[in-house]
């Protein structure tokens, strides 16, 4: 007779598990939110168990100070929040030991320590690891078990048989919320990555006897190197490509800061010094000390065939002309945004029939194949002079292409920009 009473209550057990698995595997199914999906686990867990509190806290790899984070705490009673320092010992001891921890006479539990005389408001608990592939992921803890006899050691094995029903569980949602927050990044760089080639100019310069082109090819979805033509008025034009520090969406940001700053500068002074000087001032006010720029501009007067320019610690520019060795065009200051006050000097170059100016970014001579080697200047130096006879477009792409190839399979590194102006020959 007790022999078979005895069977009766193994059966109403194993079907009151498997009734609450069940419950559990009902409820998570139509939830695909991470917090949603916790916050059922737990909640299943306060009625079935008939316990006070239930949290599930979760290992967080980026923060080794502080590996877990409570993702859920759900109360039927008001009872009050399981104190911080307590959730840091207990966490402690479940990474340690890795193994289910029960306690009812949580008062007298040698292996904790509490403040004497603290109004500790937990008298029982129960904690079981979350393993996913033999790697503990998280703790499934339930509080205050609502009977006299406290926490069973089938209670410890239905939460553990919870527990492995729902590390999976946790973790499809887990993933599937990165998923979602890779997808929504995505489609936001999209966006910004519209928004910024429609800041770059819409076309090149038309303007009689010169050939201008530009282009920017952003390493990342976005990046920070910027060029500009902005007229000034008939027979001037301001040219400008600059660098920002640093990579993605920050450097894009301060590149359309810098953008507006320099277009309200250049229609405000006719000088290249002033302009940068003003832009400089405006650039180190709204940017922290880290964030700089190098910037080359440059007011072609195609009147006077002749280009006034300054360079704020920018790569110095090729002006072929002729026969003659490529002048390096260099003068001028520092990187902008780095001080408040900087004097920048201009220099004026002439521009004669047949002459090319090609104005890059540092993405473009340091590009580096597979055995870190860059493209250097000498061969930026090299291809331009062979092959001046182009136009300014031919140019350009044979330039970007040259970089393209040389890097092989190589990933893009940084942004590749590109300025070339030349003077036509027919230009009296």
């Amino acid at each position: 007779m007790n022999t078979n009473h005895s069977e009766v209550q193994r059966l109403q057990a194993a079907v009151q598990e498997l009734s609450v698995l069940n419950d559990i595997a009902v409820a998570v199914s139509s939830a695909r939110e991470l917090n949603d999906v916790v916050e059922l686990i737990i909640q299943k867990c306060i009625k079935h168990l008939k316990v006070e509190q239930g949290a599930v806290l979760l290992l967080d790899q980026e923060k080794p100070d502080s590996p877990f984070r409570t993702m859920v705490r759900e109360m039927d009673s008001k009872i009050d929040v399981v104190p911080y320092h307590f959730g840091l010992q207990l966490s402690g001891w479940m990474l340690k030991n890795q193994k289910p921890l029960l306690i009812n006479d949580f008062q007298n539990d040698q292996r904790f320590r509490l403040d004497p005389g603290e109004d500790f408001p937990v008298q029982s608990l129960l904690s079981v690891p979350l393993r996913l592939k033999g790697r503990m992921m998280g703790l499934l803890n339930v509080f205050n078990k609502q009977t006299e006899q406290g926490f069973t050691s089938e209670d410890q094995r239905l939460l553990s048989i919870i527990a492995a029903q729902s590390a999976q569980i946790i973790e499809n949602a887990r993933l599937y919320e990165e998923e979602q927050m890779l997808f929504h990044m995505e489609e936001e760089l999209k966006v910004a990555y519209e928004i910024q080639m429609n800041l770059l100019p819409k076309e090149a310069p038309r303007i009689a006897g010169y050939d201008i082109v530009g282009k920017s090819i952003p390493a990342k979805e976005v990046g920070g190197d910027y060029y500009d033509f902005i007229s000034v008025n008939g027979h001037k034009l301001a040219i400008c490509l600059g660098d920002v520090s640093g990579k993605g969406m920050p450097a894009a940001l301060l590149m359309a800061n810098l953008q507006a700053t320099l277009r309200g500068q250049t229609l405000s002074t006719s000088s290249c010094k002033d302009c940068l000087q003003r832009s400089n001032k405006l650039l180190f006010q709204s940017t922290d000390v880290q964030k700089f720029a190098t910037l080359f501009y440059g007011i072609l007067d195609t009147r006077k065939n002749e280009l006034c320019y300054t360079s704020a610690g920018h790569d110095h520019p090729f002006l072929f002309s002729g026969e003659a060795e490529p002048r390096r065009l260099g003068t001028g200051g520092i990187v902008l945004g780095f001080m408040e006050n900087v004097d920048f000097e201009e220099e004026v170059v002439p521009f004669h029939p047949g002459d090319v100016l090609v104005i890059y970014s540092d993405g473009v001579t340091e590009a580096m194949d597979a055995n870190e080697e860059e493209f250097g200047e000498q061969k930026l130096e090299a291809l331009v002079r062979d092959n001046l006879v182009l136009s300014s477009g031919e140019l350009l792409e044979k330039i970007i292409s040259a970089v393209q190839s040389f890097a092989g399979d190589t990933p893009q590194f940084d942004d590749i920009t590109l300025v070339v102006v030349k003077r036509q020959k027919n230009n009296p």
